[in-house]
């Protein structure tokens, strides 16, 4: 059997929030760029909003700062995951997150969790593709 390395790159850029721990803003590997979650941070200074509205728009900017650092754009996005503390909130996040993709949209899976840094009440990953 052949054996194959995959080569891994992280990607980052200061328009969005630097990583706050042991891991990469985003990893390319082969043709994938895997995007780490991003809560609602400003990186302009350092806020979180309020709203859930602002703060999935908040979320997805972060996310689109990483795709541009790649070169790569919203429609390059595959597959997300949208972590929320509060699933009643579901629809006004899916309003806003349905103004950043067009068809055919990424897979997605929402899930309900117990808390997020920074008391964030929603956080995003993304997969794309090259």
């Amino acid at each position: 059997m052949k054996e194959t390395h995959t080569m891994k790159q992280s990607i980052t850029t200061d328009r969005a929030p630097s990583a706050i721990g042991p891991y990469s803003q985003s990893i390319k590997a082969n043709n994938m760029l895997y995007i780490s979650g991003q809560i609602p941070i400003d990186n302009t200074n350092g806020s979180i909003p309020d709203d859930i509205s602002e703060q999935t728009t908040q979320s997805l900017k972060n996310g689109e700062e990483i795709l541009k650092a790649a070169g790569l754009s919203m429609s390059n996005v595959v597959k997300t995951t949208v972590f929320m503390t509060d699933l009643a909130d579901f629809t006004a996040m899916n309003e806003v997150y349905a103004s950043f993709f067009s068809e055919p949209y990424p897979a997605r899976s929402t899930i309900e969790v117990a808390g997020l840094p920074r008391g964030a009440k929603v956080e995003i990953e993304m997969i794309a593709v090259f």
